[in-house]
C-alpha cells in the first residue's frame, strides 16, 4: 500500500511542475488568458500540496507497515512538489508585500504622458490614464525619485536613449525637442509588455529627468516597474559619471 501512495504522490507532484511550468507558456503562445493562466498556477500548488499530503500518509503507512516500500519515488515527489510550488507561492508572497499597482513614475503630480504608444495601450486593460495612489507608490517605492543634473537637457537625453537601447528596450519614439522618449519592454517568461516614457525637460542650469513604467495587463505588477526603473537610473547615473 505504501508503494502505491508513493507512486500517487509523484503523480501529483509531477501535475503540479506541468501546471506551473505551463501557465507562462500557455499565456504567451497559445492564446490563454492571465486569469485561466493563473488557474493553472494555482492549481499546480494545489496538486504540490497534495503530493506533501500524500507523502505524510505515506510516512504514516510506513512506520506502521515497517517498509520503506515506496521510498525514493516519496523523495522525488516531495523535490518535485517543493520546486513547482517555489514560484507561485514566491510570488504571492512578494505581490502582497509590495503595493498593488501597476503604475510606478518618478513625477507622481505630473507623470510623463504617453502620446505615441497611446494607440497601442487604447485596447490594453490598463489603459494610459494615471490612477495610482501616490501614497501607495510612496509607501512601497519612497526610492523612486527624479534625476537631475549638471548636463544640458539635449546630453542627458542623448544619455538616457543609449540607456535605453542598452536595456533592450523596443524604442517606439524619440522626440528631442519635446524631450520625450517612448518605448516597451517585455518581459522574460511571461512575455508581459510594459510601457515606458522618459521625460527630459531643463532645470536651472541643468536638467531633469522624470520616467514611467506602466503595464498593460494585471492591477499589482509584483515590484516589476519600480525595479525596472532602478535599474534603468543606475545605469544612467554611472553613465553620467563617465
Amino acid at each position: 500500500m505504501s508503494g502505491l501512495i508513493g507512486r500517487l504522490a509523484l503523480v501529483a507532484a509531477v501535475l503540479a511542475a506541468v501546471f506551473v511550468a505551463s501557465a507562462a507558456p500557455a499565456y504567451r503562445h497559445a492564446g490563454v488568458d492571465l486569469p485561466h493562466a493563473f488557474e493553472l498556477m494555482r492549481g499546480g500548488t494545489y496538486a504540490a500540496g497534495a503530493a506533501g499530503a500524500l507523502a505524510v500518509i505515506w510516512l504514516v503507512l510506513a512506520l506502521v507497515g515497517r517498509s520503506a516500500m515506496g521510498l525514493g519515488s516519496v523523495v522525488l515527489a516531495l523535490v518535485i512538489a517543493a520546486g513547482a510550488a517555489y514560484f507561485p507561492i514566491s510570488m504571492k508572497l512578494k505581490a502582497d508585500s509590495l503595493p498593488f499597482i501597476h503604475d510606478v513614475t518618478t513625477d507622481t503630480a505630473n507623470p510623463p504622458v504617453f502620446v505615441a504608444i497611446a494607440p497601442i495601450r487604447a485596447d490594453a486593460p490598463n489603459g494610459v490614464d494615471y490612477t495610482t495612489d501616490p501614497a501607495l507608490q510612496q509607501k512601497g517605492y519612497a526610492d523612486i525619485q527624479p534625476l537631475t543634473s549638471d548636463l544640458a537637457p539635449a546630453v542627458l537625453f542623448e544619455k538616457a536613449l543609449k540607456v535605453a537601447k542598452d536595456m533592450g528596450w523596443e524604442i517606439g519614439a524619440v522626440s528631442p525637442e519635446q524631450g520625450r522618449i517612448e518605448a516597451t519592454d517585455t518581459t522574460a517568461w511571461w512575455g508581459f509588455k510594459d510601457d515606458i516614457v522618459i521625460r527630459v525637460v531643463a532645470a536651472g542650469a541643468g536638467s531633469r529627468l522624470d520616467i514611467r513604467s506602466m503595464s498593460r495587463v494585471g492591477k499589482s505588477d509584483v515590484g516589476k516597474n519600480a525595479e525596472r526603473i532602478r535599474a534603468f537610473m543606475e545605469r544612467l547615473k554611472a553613465a553620467n559619471q563617465a
